[in-house]
């Protein structure tokens, strides 16, 4: 008598979400082929069956040993999590399949990772959509970092598989970068954890707060494109696109003069420096990160063009060589080095000068504890303090609330007034009333009386020199006698690199 093979979805996990044909074929199958942690999910109609359990990285002799006892004759089920037919065991099953085994053979589909995730944050798949595992051991690497670069190209929602794991820390980093490099940095995102198991975790980010965070092999990155919005805590992609042209296409349908320099900036120092070259007479364009650093540069720069908001490097690159730049300046905050990154890149791709102006560190031993990194001062934090303010800004603010027994702390944070940043904020569990939202720069009489009312006993910071009223915050702890942690540089191989206004005018003048 011909055996039969079961090629069975079991979903998430929970027994409410498998489905009937499923629950069937484990009904009238003699033996079970499973990793062990899938009996717990089955456990109601395993008795009386063959139990198999290889363990979790012996795939292809799990997907053997089925086909081995199917040919024998026994009604086999071959379990997987998900849907077998997705990154899974179906695949290799009929990799190991003979022409002539006469075995039937059923596959049984289930919810997948990407729809089940996709549910708990909403409707973000609801167009066009790609699923990236990000394992290596059955593709290569270079394989995934291109599949990922087409996808952030087209920019389609994605979801990410396989996310991370004890040997693979760093390649999901790899994938958010190349994503940034053309999607917006504003794109809508969830991170899911343990889909509708036990310790089920459902977070919503933007795609630039990715980075900062961990994850684990048991985590889905679901990735929006463009059009994803917000609604009532759930994050949806629309059917319709309607006008594919966004305010980034419109971006380029500015006046912008040719042969201008290009900076970088959205700091007060990077305005003073545009203002710097115009004087000199000069074309200057200064392009910021957000719409309000654009408004604050056309309040104060006149006679500098702007080119405001969220850009990709796509965009960049575009706009950098329609308007024919002279040069490209990075004057962005000296802690912005994946932004420093891509624009060194774009210099050498499209072969325009570059030099990045850098404000002087004011950074000393005897006034603040170094730490080489957000993680470290985060566990300094929490070791010194119960009250924690954070004047770092909102990008970092992941890596300090989740960290380890951040809970028995309560964090203060003061961010830019702008809606996004105030909402990741909240977003990450901080009360609205330790939020201060307010445009710097901070006098040493303000921290005093913000910090004292607060009664905050520790403080970090970054090392933002005087631009970034860097003195002033450490007067304040001085005088309230709380310790200041400050966060060190990131070290980047600049090709150039000048603190001073006449210098960058002197080297910029060489430009042709």
């Amino acid at each position: 008598m011909a055996g039969v093979l079961n090629l069975v979805s079991v979903g998430p996990g929970f027994a409410d979400l498998i489905v009937p044909r499923a629950e069937a074929a484990l009904k009238n199958s003699d033996v079970i082929v499973a990793y062990e942690l899938y009996l717990r999910w089955i456990e109601p109609w395993l008795t009386g069956k063959e139990i198999h359990t290889p363990p979790l990285t012996q795939e292809r002799e799990r997907a053997l040993l089925a086909i081995e006892k199917a040919r024998s004759g026994a009604k086999v089920a071959l379990i997987s999590s998900g849907d077998i037919g997705i990154y899974a065991m179906a695949a290799l099953a009929f990799d190991e399949m003979r022409e002539d085994d006469d075995y039937e053979i059923n596959v049984i589909p289930g919810i997948t990772s990407a729809n089940a995730c996709a549910s708990l944050l909403g409707s973000p798949l609801s167009h066009d959509f790609a699923t990236l595992s990000l394992s290596d051991l059955l593709c290569p690497w270079d394989w995934i970092e291109q599949r990922g670069r087409h996808i952030a190209q087209a920019d389609l929602a994605c979801v990410l598989y396989n996310v991370q794991s004890a040997g693979r820390s760093q390649g999901v980093y790899r994938i958010l970068n190349i994503m940034l490099e053309s999607k917006s940095p504003k794109t809508l995102c969830g991170v899911v954890r343990n889909a509708y198991r036990p310790d089920q975790s459902v977070s919503i980010h933007l795609l630039e707060d990715l980075p900062s965070l961990q994850f684990d092999m048991l985590t889905t990155i679901v990735i929006g494109n463009r059009f994803t919005q917000r609604k009532r805590g759930f994050i949806f992609t629309p059917r319709g696109y309607n006008a594919w042209e966004t305010p980034q296409e419109e971006s380029f349908k500015q006046d912008l003069p040719q042969h201008a320099f290009w900076i970088f900036s959205g700091t007060s120092d990077g305005n003073a420096l545009a203002n710097h070259l115009a004087l000199q007479g000069y074309p200057v364009v200064i392009s910021t990160a957000t719409e309000y650093g654009g408004d604050v540069a056309v309040q104060h720069c006149p006679g500098v063009s702007v080119w405001a908001g969220q850009q990709g490097v796509e965009a960049r690159k575009q706009a950098l060589q329609q308007y024919q730049a002279r040069g490209l300046i990075d004057a962005t905050h000296p802690y912005a080095s994946l932004m420093s990154e891509q624009l060194m890149s774009l210099s050498q791709s499209l072969g325009i000068p570059y030099l990045r102006y850098e404000r002087a560190s004011t950074y000393s031993a005897d006034s603040a504890q170094l730490c080489n990194s957000s993680q470290q001062a985060a566990e300094q934090a929490i070791a010194l303090g119960k009250r924690i303010f954070l004047s770092t800004g909102s990008k970092d603010l992941a890596t300090f609330l989740k960290a380890p027994d951040a809970e028995q702390c309560e964090w203060f944070v003061r961010v830019t007034p702008e809606p996004e940043f105030i909402q990741r904020a909240i977003d990450l569990g901080v009360p609205r009333s330790h939020i201060c939202a307010m445009q710097g720069l901070f006098s040493q009489a303000f921290n005093e009386a913000l910090w004292r009312d607060w009664a905050i006993d520790c403080v970090v910071s970054k090392d933002s020199g005087d631009a970034g009223g860097y003195q002033a915050k450490v007067a304040a702890t001085q005088v309230l006698a709380i310790p200041l942690l400050v966060i060190e540089r990131p070290k980047l191989n600049y090709p150039v690199m000048l603190s001073t206004f006449d210098d960058v005018l002197q080297h910029a003048q060489t430009w042709q």
